[in-house]
């Protein structure tokens, strides 16, 4: 047996855009008792990460805090990890944000706590082997990975008791290794648990080449919610004592030494050197697969498991985390956002603006709504607006330092990495990404006044653990059937009762802006469900395209013809973008061919992102109003108003011909730390007229939208 070094690395995030309630949860139930009990226990020392957001944060609302920590620092106890600032996901976002985030919070690091940061925590473990080179650049010495990065390249447990030494084009960089079966015992397991573990760590002996020592470093980097912020843990950890007893038996125990990773890196020999896959953490993996492929995965480690063949499973694994921009095609508009607005930014000239751009581009780039597991992620659409937010306004202050005035332009390109044409329509105020291809639909409208991202919602799909909340309900229905008073809590934790009756998914990617031509008699539930007969297609098809660019306009205009019983129709949009103007004109003009008559309905189909708790964010026409947390009905109107209570955000939609709408709610369901949960999207608002066309004859009318209210500074 040997001495064993246990190495601690807590990281302390909340994202961009959470609520301030959040931020102080956080920090009253996990954070500022964690550095308590450090002030308590000055023989454990380890590292703590704090990300740039939630250092924003306490700098204004605990500032004490800062400065305990501070303390802890200065005497020795405690070594700050940097990281990229707003915690990226730095694989995909380009070296020179990489460097520029990382730079900001090293520097953050150094005015807040007085100390140099070498380590780097890596936002989701997210490793990809061109890394290693713009880490080492920005003057990182060495980052930590989970123990699946090791397991695919081969390693045994027994050899991840140290660090290894990478490159790229010869910078070189530090791995450490974060050993799962220490994330699932610490804090869940009792302390007797964790120390029988360490003991059989303790009783390896690994020796490396041109290492006198054995391998003796057992790692875990985690998140510090879970000391406290997670359900159940502040009991546990705090209320019950067990932090407490960790550590007390931590110096109590001769044969443990606690300390950071980077004082160990400073003072043991790497292990060797090592090339690692691309790869993140195990859940994560499961999590970027398709549903079905991530319940397939989760069978086949269990059969590998009860069949005695554990040793086969470091080599079975999951997805890659970029699948995530092709699972969620809004996490797609996201990055191609970030990365149109980056490349804009970076072209100006330095001086203030560029900071400010820069600053708001990196926000925008913030790892959390870029993905969906056990957290909320994508699903949360408050964190979604706040990156659409920040990259809106980076390129709107990119672009008015380019224009200087009011301008309105046009362009095609392919602007979301499929291989296909997009439409990119922009003014001073307004911008449209019109994606021919899907309907003629929007992937993209943003308000510049407001920063919104007018058509942020998301598609209804299903997900792998909408299976256990499918099968918690029937055994639900079963137990009431027989009388018996078991609760599907005890199976699942759910919020509110019902929710699997909200299971409905989306047969197409649910963008903006689609025209239907819909059967008569096609009804409001229909469409909820995406059950409705797209008579041609109109609404999901390709469209032939052209831009026009006139007298401070731009428009896109679309065409699609089809059979539809006996006959063919032909549709003509036009959507038009005008300098100075935050609002849209969008013509549809249909036109019928056939022995006879068409009867139908034409319907345009408005996804948009407004938000707000139920019965403040609703539609209007006349004095007639409908909450869209319901589903609801106007009357025929030639004006029809969207508006949310809290933000003063109003979308009035004035048709040409008057229109009746339909208003339908948009709800997911995901599953979180805390259960399943419901989550608003925003809401469905559907302009209808019913059409009679002779063989010849064609029907044509124009909606404008007009924004008001919601405008932000800057």
């Amino acid at each position: 047996m040997h001495r064993i070094v246990l190495a601690l690395a807590l990281h302390n995030h909340q994202p961009v855009g959470n609520f301030d309630h959040v931020m102080a949860e956080a920090t009253d139930r996990a954070y500022a008792p964690m550095v308590a009990a450090l002030e308590r226990h000055p023989r454990i020392r380890l590292a703590l990460h704090y990300s740039g957001p939630l250092l924003d944060w306490l700098r204004v609302h605990r500032a004490d805090l800062l400065r305990r920590v501070r303390a802890l620092v200065a005497r020795g106890q405690v070594e700050i990890l940097t990281g990229g600032y707003y915690e990226p996901i730095l694989s995909i976002i380009p070296d020179a944000d990489k460097r520029g985030q990382i730079e900001k919070l090293t520097r953050a690091v150094a005015d807040d706590f007085g100390c140099t940061a070498e380590g780097l925590w890596l936002a989701e473990r997210v490793w990809e082997p061109h890394l290693a080179r713009p880490l080492g650049q920005a003057g990182v010495r060495y980052t930590i990975v989970d123990d699946t990065h090791f397991h695919g390249v081969g390693l045994d447990e027994a050899e991840l008791l140290g660090y290894y030494i990478t490159e790229e084009e010869g910078v070189p960089l530090a791995i450490f290794p974060s050993l799962r079966s220490l994330r699932y015992l610490i804090p869940w397991a009792t302390v007797a648990d964790v120390l029988a573990y360490l003991r059989t760590l303790a009783d390896t002996e690994v020796r490396v080449e041109g290492r006198e020592a054995p391998l003796d470093l057992a790692l875990m980097g985690d998140d510090g919610e879970k000391f406290g912020m997670w359900p159940t843990t502040y009991a546990h950890c705090w209320e019950r004592g067990w932090v407490e007893q960790f550590f007390e038996a931590l110096e109590a125990t001769p044969w443990v030494e606690v300390m950071p990773p980077g004082d160990y890196r400073r003072s043991r020999e790497p292990a060797g050197r090592i090339y690692l896959p691309t790869g993140t953490y195990e859940e994560m993996a499961a999590w970027a697969l398709a549903p079905d492929r991530a319940g397939r995965l989760a069978r086949i480690r269990h059969d590998l498991e009860v069949g005695g063949r554990r040793e086969v499973l470091p080599f079975v694994r999951g997805g890659f985390w970029r699948h995530f921009l092709v699972r969620y095609p809004e996490v797609n508009v996201l990055h191609h956002l970030a990365l149109r607005a980056g490349r804009k930014v970076h072209a100006l000239p330095p001086g203030p603006e560029r900071e400010r751009a820069l600053d708001e581009l990196w926000a925008g780039e913030c790892n959390c709504p870029y993905w969906h597991g056990v957290f909320g992620g994508v699903y949360l659409p408050h964190i979604r607006g706040a990156a659409f937010s920040h990259l809106i306004a980076a390129e709107a202050i990119a672009d008015r330092e380019r224009h200087r005035g009011p301008y309105a332009g046009g362009e095609a390109a392919d602007l979301d990495g499929d291989g296909r044409t997009e439409v990119l329509l922009s003014s001073d105020l307004a911008v449209c990404t019109v994606d021919p291809a899907r309907g003629g639909s929007l992937l993209e409208w943003d308000d510049r006044p407001s920063r919104r991202h007018l058509g942020n919602v998301l598609t209804r799909r299903p997900e792998a653990y909408h299976a256990d909340l499918q099968r918690a309900a029937e055994q639900a229905a079963a137990r009431g059937a027989d009388g018996s008073p078991e609760s599907i809590h005890t199976a699942v934790r759910i919020k509110e009762p019902g929710l699997e009756r909200l299971l409905v998914y989306d047969r197409a990617r649910r963008t903006t802006l689609r025209v239907h031509l819909l059967p008569e008699g096609t009804t409001r539930e229909q469409l909820w469900r995406d059950e409705q007969e797209d008579l041609g297609r109109f609404a999901t098809g390709a469209y032939a395209w052209r831009i026009e660019r006139a007298g401070g306009a731009a428009s896109v205009e679309l065409k699609r013809e089809a059979a539809v019983g006996g006959g063919r129709a032909a549709i003509e949009r036009r959507l038009e973008v005008r300098a100075g103007r935050r609002g849209l004109d969008h013509t549809t003009r249909l036109a019928w061919a056939g022995e006879e008559p068409l009867r139908a309905l034409v319907a345009e189909e408005w996804n948009l992102g407004v938000f707000g708790a139920p019965g403040t964010v609703w539609m209007q026409a006349g004095t007639e109003r409908r909450a869209l947390h319901d589903p609801g009905e106007l009357g025929e109107s030639a004006r029809v108003a969207v508006a949310e209570t809290v933000s003063g955000l109003v979308l009035a939609f004035s048709p040409s011909i008057p229109a009746r709408a339909w208003g339908l709610p948009l709800f997911t369901i995901s599953n979180s730390e805390g259960g399943y949960e419901k989550n608003y999207q925003g809401a469905m608002v559907t302009l209808r007229w019913p059409v009679v066309l002779a063989p010849g004859e064609t029907w044509e009318q124009t909606t404008s939208i007009e924004l008001d209210g919601a405008v932000r500074a800057g």
